[in-house]
């Protein structure tokens, strides 16, 4: 069997709904006391060259649990921080273990690190997408709701990684999403036509905007990410002036529908891009979502190594 990558949302268009199925079997089998062991005896390299808490722990946690194990490498203590190419660390890691996660600065390192790697390589977050996050975040939906074909799904911020995944994540379930963000903060372009080409191959829609309350109208979702993401440290003060107002709040939750669901991807900042009454209120489900990486990570790694 061909191997099989986890770069984009779209690497999922075909089987999306039954990845979230298996992603709910799953979790219910943890709940229940029961094992679920697909991946005896395999190993996971997991490389990352930021930060990172959910994702390391619901990784590290899930091959655990699948019967696994996962291998923690930070750059600066591999060769790979050394001059060491990526391509010649996948062709090395592919020797030991039985697929990789990567977390990284740019998409262009994912893209080489997957064409070096004989094994799966599962996208952990790069510059351009963030799949692994977003496929949680449509598990919780789905939980609560019972569907995702359909729903009004608005995203309020910066037009980053996160908003990319959630437009073709979004198009792909057949939900209406809607991206909200200050001028000259969109989301990419070519990332934004490739979400509306899979919006009409699935029955969704795709709007992009500069008006968070005109995107906030009747929405079922409403969902946030920081600001300043890692890296752009520098950027701080201006995006400070640049997104005023672009807030979820209690304002803009008054404006969605009466059972609208508050979303952040975390770590949030609270009082910039969410407010304490938006986090912690009864609209919100930020922790459930939070959660539900360990439960999707695992039905991901299921998938992807062993074929489930």
């Amino acid at each position: 069997m061909a191997k099989r990558d986890l770069i984009s949302m779209l690497d999922v268009e075909e089987d999306l709904i039954g990845l979230l199925e298996l992603a709910l079997t799953v979790k219910r089998r943890l709940k229940a006391g029961e094992a679920y062991e697909p991946l005896r005896g395999r190993t996971l390299g997991m490389i990352f060259e930021k930060a990172s808490t959910r994702t390391r722990v619901s990784f590290e946690v899930g091959m655990t649990q699948l019967g696994g194990h996962a291998v923690y490498l930070n750059p600066q203590d591999t060769q790979l921080g050394r001059g060491e190419t990526i391509a010649d660390t996948a062709r090395v890691l592919s020797r030991y273990v039985d697929g990789i996660m990567f977390r990284a600065f740019r998409h262009e390192d994912m893209v080489e690190l997957a064409k070096g790697a004989s094994v799966p390589v599962i996208n952990g977050l790069d510059d351009r997408e963030h799949p692994c996050q977003i496929i949680s975040d449509l598990l919780t939906v789905l939980e609560r709701r019972g569907k995702l074909e359909g729903l009004r799904f608005t995203y309020v911020g910066d037009g980053n990684n996160v908003a990319h995944s959630i437009l073709l994540g979004g198009a792909v379930a057949g939900m209406a999403v809607t991206v909200a963000t200050p001028k000259g903060f969109e989301p990419d372009r070519h990332m934004t036509a490739l979400a509306r080409e899979a919006a009409e191959r699935h029955g969704g829609r795709v709007h992009v905007t500069n008006d968070p309350r005109e995107a906030a109208e009747g929405a079922d979702v409403l969902y946030t990410d920081v600001w300043v993401s890692m890296g752009m440290e520098k950027e701080k003060e201006s995006r400070m002036q640049a997104f005023r107002g672009f807030a979820l709040d209690e304002a803009l939750i008054g404006l969605a529908n009466p059972d609208v669901l508050v979303m952040h991807c975390l770590p949030a900042h609270r009082g910039l891009e969410i407010s304490d009454g938006a986090m912690d209120g009864p609209h919100s489900i930020v922790f459930d979502q939070a959660e539900n990486r360990l439960h999707a990570q695992k039905a991901i790694l299921a998938r992807f190594l062993a074929g489930a």
